[in-house]
């Protein structure tokens, strides 16, 4: 029997490392550039954190969480996205007690059991950021130039910023009626999903990418029309602060993300690169979450962006990524300079000096094209004579000069 990796599952294959740990790289100095600072939660919770936070009608839990029971009957879920689970630690280990202002950023796997396509995995990763304590218009737009910087520090260079208020307590369930209302005229013109959002979750079909849906809906009551004082106030000074960074950013009203816990703020970044699926990041204010969850009334405001989707980008725009090679590839010839080589290059790793050996007690014309494959910075060929004389040839593989070393200086570095 062969095996294969689930549907909607992919390894990283070693030739794919450097990108991803370019990315990784970047991520972790642009948000240590904003003092944010890392947190892991496990990969699985409990199933009611999903449900509850993130919204029964939502596509996410009604189709798509990997949900399964353990051996003590306890319904556990395999995260579908990072928020939740951040905030139930925010929650469970008082870090609003610690700090008056929590900033945190992740970077893992995340699990959806939607139909596989371009830049949309069962299995995919996240690097994303949240911020705790401050209803501040301010960090909504700290949250939009946090993936943009690091985007922008791995060269890329068309996307496209939209931003939304969703409203809040106050204003959003009279538009919500108002909206059912409107849409029920339309129904028989909606796609079937659309037509089972109407009654709980009519919001949803504002942001839907099936074309009926947007001529059906293209003169329905928009709630921009429709949001209350402060919601509005927060809205323009979201906009003033994008204004003040120079972050060029477009006004859409039917923009509301697909998870129920945002309040005003809603906002989305696209590439022209990735075609229908285009969405690198998106996230948005949520006051009203942590308190939803258990925990005392707390602001936040956050985002999440997909890893995969941003290599497919950087790969399109032909950025490439590699592994810098050993510093030096000791080349034996027999069994005495093998062991040598072994011994030596064990003395120089722990001084933190990479270096490649042959296991494959090949000869030096071999070992040489291996030195050149792995992209070694230097080459010595150890034999008898030298380990005799105590001198050997370093080469340098890039400009070919060669220098005459005393074996014992290898290990000075």
């Amino acid at each position: 029997m062969k095996f294969r990796s689930v549907k909607g599952t992919r390894d990283m294959l070693p030739a794919e490392a450097p990108a991803w740990h370019a990315v990784e790289r970047t991520v972790r100095r642009v948000m240590q550039d904003f003092h944010y600072r890392e947190i892991r939660t496990p990969i699985f919770e409990l199933t009611g954190l999903f449900s509850r936070s993130i919204g029964e009608l939502t596509d996410i839990v009604s189709k798509e969480m990997y949900t399964f029971k353990d051996r003590g009957d306890e319904s556990l879920t395999l995260r579908p996205e990072g928020t939740a689970a951040v905030l139930r630690s925010f929650i469970q280990e008082s870090l609003g007690e610690q700090l008056p202002l929590v900033k945190v950023y992740y970077i893992g796997p995340m699990f959806r059991q939607e139909r596989p396509q371009a830049g949309r995995l069962r299995q995919f990763h996240q690097f994303g950021a949240e911020a705790l304590g401050a209803p501040s218009p301010a960090l909504d737009v700290e949250m939009i130039a946090l993936p943009l910087r690091v985007y922008q520090e791995l060269g890329l260079k068309e996307f496209a910023v939209k931003v939304n208020s969703v409203g809040c307590q106050t204003c959003r369930p009279k538009y919500k009626e108002l909206l059912k209302t409107e849409l029920l005229k339309v129904r028989e013109q909606l796609s079937e999903d659309s037509q089972k959002r109407i009654e709980q979750n009519p919001m949803r079909v504002l942001d839907s990418k099936e074309e009926r849906d947007q001529r059906a809906t293209a003169h329905v009551p928009l709630l921009k029309d429709h949001l209350c004082d402060d919601c509005r106030r927060h809205a323009a000074a979201v906009a003033s602060h994008l204004d003040l960074l120079g972050i060029p950013f477009e006004e859409d009203p039917r923009l509301v993300r697909g998870l129920d816990y945002y309040t005003k703020t809603a906002f989305e970044i696209t590439s022209t690169a990735l075609g229908s699926q285009d969405a690198l990041a998106g996230g948005g204010r949520y006051d009203l979450l942590v308190e939803e969850l258990g925990g005392k009334p707390t602001p936040g405001v956050g985002f999440a962006a997909g890893m995969e989707r941003l290599l497919m980008v950087l790969e399109k725009n032909g950025t490439t990524f590699t592994d810098l090679g050993p510093v030096l590839y000791i080349v034996a010839m027999d069994e005495a300079s093998r062991r040598w080589a072994f011994k030596t290059a064990f003395a120089l790793r722990s001084r933190g000096i990479a270096v490649e050996v042959d296991h494959l007690e090949r000869s030096i014309k071999a070992q040489m094209r291996d030195a050149n494959r792995v992209q070694a910075q230097h080459v010595i060929v150890v034999g008898e004579r030298e380990l005799a004389s105590g001198t050997g040839r370093l080469k340098n593989m890039a400009s070919g000069e060669e220098t005459e070393v005393p074996l014992d200086r290898l290990l000075e570095g």
